[in-house]
């Protein structure tokens, strides 16, 4: 049987492989002992000789004592010669011209083996095909390169493919040879920069990494940038999987801004025990009880922290090594799929925390990956976070940003998720971010922006968008940068959602004041109207609010007591709720827990048996399915129109109201907070005559709160020269949020 050369489309690598001299060469020999070869199969495998006269085939299978070719069918067997006492082995046959179908066995002292010679093959990856890649404009580069199981002709085995353009060799190294740096060249594939070898040896489970020798002339073994399963540290190394990557089918476009977005945000190795041990669930553990609890309490999507591979705990995540993976700590991919399906079968959106801006220095990823700095920048001044200790990657260079953005389709195509929240935004806008004057590198025109990285993120969501309409895509961005939620065609970033950061500080500076003190800082509450429309905000209180000394939500609240701290956490809770925007709240905070984030404990349940902290759950669980009844509120979230004040000045008495317009009047929203410790009786002006409606009160003992604002069913009267026509006169508690309205719901 001939072998399935493809003539034409490999014409360059079939002249190199058929016709050699008879003998190798010494220095040939030594550089596939030293790893110095970038091409092992011009003289390995089968190859016809230059005199035309017969063939050779050649293997290099150290510490075997004899290897003999096992003809087509097993029929014949021709044994080897041994050239080199290293383990090269040869047989000239004078009766064969043309490639067949071969294999090997190989003895040994006490036992041998058959395999399959995998420098018989052609590259199953040619440089044509990495063309996109090179030119940063691929965007399923894991299609091609990485571990990826195939057949070859009609042989089953993996194909490996690993871009290291600068390296001198890179050997294959895995269970599949028993880890040895020596036994398995890689073919460089030239222009590309990528190095290949198909492995008929390798198997679905089998562990490996690449060694190595990069343009220092340093060895290292390297993880996969492309794999799709990792074990743990302190190994590290790629696992191959045998998943199907194809893209899921795409979702109804429904424009995220007009649909009730309500995250719960979560770091799945601190949320729960297992009830039989003291440990973190699995993914299939979280997929029988997950969606049952988001969809109780009323959440539309849900925000994992990093789950993609790394290696340090005590980073949450946020110091990625494998980008392709879901982290082992809870399982394997297959299992990471079933949590994402069980999730999206209730209604719940799955959003995972995505982070490009920057990767850690392990030696065993992506720092110095080939010898030099590959995907990260040669100059400390661009290449490296100080602050955080990692690397900065190299936006500027094509392949970086197909392999960044490849991450992300994977993710959409492989798991279905349904958007992200892209991590550390700003330390990517900045050459001058968490840098010293002197430290940093100026753009071309002299300023600060990095134009390499905004184009990234550019083209990172519209390539999103196009391969998924219906994907979510979220800015953690802490700046005034321009534009971050407009289209990239308009100048934008392209980002659906950014967070809220300005206003989640001012309203958390505001409730941190003592009660005498917040008339002094009543513009903490106001000043975010000024820029809320200006972008498409998420409203957020995330993990990075409660962690690290600041402690937790419910115990940044000024008051001394523990009913009074809990009363202005509902309140707190109520106005991020009622104000224009999604919303997004970290796990722990929808019951009050008392102790800050730890990443390496479990939240505090046992607080769900006071009635205190399960008011503060059925508030969160009320405000959601408020939320999500109300069309018109979640539909206007982003619109200036349908916002306007009530009293944004009554710095005296501790109020705030304001009117959430709806499609209807119908629709109208009045929002009266009193953030003072009095009860407050006061009339507050309204645009609509007729009954207005109480439809929620934080104060209500169904939260714990002492109910003293009396009456619930109010009529508006007539009040001249007011900027609004109309007034209500009812009362509001201390430290509450009522919200009236036309409708009952």
């Amino acid at each position: 049987m001939i072998l399935n050369f493809h003539f034409n489309a490999r014409k360059i690598f079939l002249a190199k492989q058929l016709y050699c001299f008879m003998i190798i060469l010494p220095e040939e020999m030594e550089g596939c002992i030293s790893g110095s070869s970038a091409n092992p199969h011009e003289f390995l495998g089968f190859h016809r000789l230059s005199d035309r006269k017969g063939s050779v085939i050649r293997v290099w299978e150290p510490s075997a004592e004899r290897v003999e070719v096992v003809c087509e069918g097993g029929c014949t067997r021709l044994e080897m010669q041994c050239i080199d006492s290293r383990g090269f082995f040869e047989l000239h046959m004078t009766d064969r011209e043309f490639p067949f179908q071969y294999s090997l066995t190989s003895f040994f002292t006490d036992s041998q083996r058959d395999w399959i010679d995998p420098y018989m093959f052609l590259p199953s990856c040619t440089n044509e095909s990495l063309s996109q890649f090179n030119s940063g404009i691929e965007r399923r580069p894991f299609q091609k390169l990485g571990a990826i199981p195939t057949l070859h002709g009609q042989h089953s085995g993996v194909s490996f493919v690993v871009w290291a353009p600068s390296a001198k060799s890179v050997h294959l190294i895995g269970d599949f040879n028993d880890w040895s740096p020596i036994s398995l060249p890689m073919r460089s594939l030239g222009s590309s920069g990528c190095w290949e070898l198909f492995l008929p040896a390798a198997e679905v489970g089998d562990k490996y990494k690449f060694h190595i020798l990069g343009a220092d002339g340093v060895f290292r073994d390297k993880t996969d940038p492309f794999g799709s399963r990792f074990e743990p540290p302190p190994g590290n190394a790629a696992i191959i999987c045998n998943s199907i990557v194809k893209k899921n089918k795409d979702k109804l476009y429904n424009n995220p801004q007009e649909n009730p977005i309500s995250i719960y945000e979560m770091h799945l190795g601190s949320w729960r025990a297992s009830p039989q041990e003291d440990r973190c669930l699995s993914y299939v553990e979280l997929s029988q009880i997950l969606p049952e609890y988001l969809s109780q309490n009323g959440y539309t999507h849900v925000e994992f922290m990093p789950l993609s591979e790394f290696p340090y705990g005590k980073s949450w995540g946020y110091q990625v090594t494998g980008y392709y993976a879901p982290t082992y700590r809870y399982g394997t991919p297959n299992e990471f799929q079933i949590l994402v399906k069980s999730l999206q079968n209730r209604g719940i959106g799955v959003l995972i925390d995505w982070v490009p801006a920057h990767f850690p220095s392990d030696d065993f990823s992506l720092a110095r990956f080939d010898g030099t700095c590959l995907f990260e920048h040669e100059d400390p001044r661009q290449g490296q976070h100080a602050e955080w200790g990692t690397l900065c990657y190299n936006y500027g260079r094509s392949e970086v940003k197909s392999f960044l953005i490849g991450s992300a389709i994977y993710w959409l195509d492989r798991f279905g998720i349904d958007g992200f929240r892209v991590d550390a935004v700003a330390s990517m806008l900045y050459l001058d971010y968490g840098r010293k004057e002197g430290e940093w590198i100026a753009n071309k025109d002299g300023g600060n922006y990095n134009y390499e990285a905004i184009e990234f993120l550019k083209q990172f969501n519209q390539a999103i968008h196009e391969e998924h309409p219906s994907v979510v895509s979220i800015a953690e961005e802490s700046t005034a940068f321009p534009k971050v939620t407009k289209p990239p065609h308009t100048g934008g970033l392209g980002f659906d959602f950014k967070w809220n950061m300005g206003w989640m500080h001012d309203i958390m500076n505001y409730f941190a004041k003592e009660t005498n003190e917040k008339s002094q800082f009543h513009d903490l509450l106001t000043f975010g109207a000024t820029y809320q429309f200006s972008e498409n905000f998420i409203q957020s209180f995330s993990h990075d609010e409660v962690v690290y000394g600041k402690g937790s939500l419910a115990n940044k609240m000024s008051q001394s007591n523990e009913e009074d701290k809990i009363a202005n956490l509902r309140a707190l809770l109520a106005l991020q709720w009622f104000w224009p925007g999604k919303k997004s709240l970290f796990m722990g905070c929808e019951f009050g827990q008392w102790n800050e984030w730890d990443f390496d404990s479990f939240l505090d349940w046992e607080l769900f048996d006071k009635p205190l902290h399960a008011g503060v759950a059925k508030l969160i669980s009320d405000l959601n399915h408020l939320y999500k009844s109300h069309f018109s509120w979640f539909r206007n979230d982003h619109n200036m129109d349908k916002f306007s004040w009530v009293d944004c000045d009554d710095r005296k008495g501790q109020t705030l109201s304001f009117l959430k317009y709806g499609t209807e009047e119908k629709d109208t929203l009045l929002v009266a907070c009193n953030f003072s410790n009095k009860l407050r009786h006061r009339s507050w002006g309204c645009p609509h005559s007729g009954k207005w409606n109480v439809i929620l009160d934080t104060d209500s003992p169904d939260y714990q709160g002492e109910g003293a604002a009396g009456n619930v069913e109010f009529l508006a009267e007539e009040k001249a020269g007011a900027e609004l026509p109309m007034e209500l006169t009812f009362s509001v508690n201390r430290f509450s949020v009522r919200v009236l309205s036309k409708n009952h719901y």
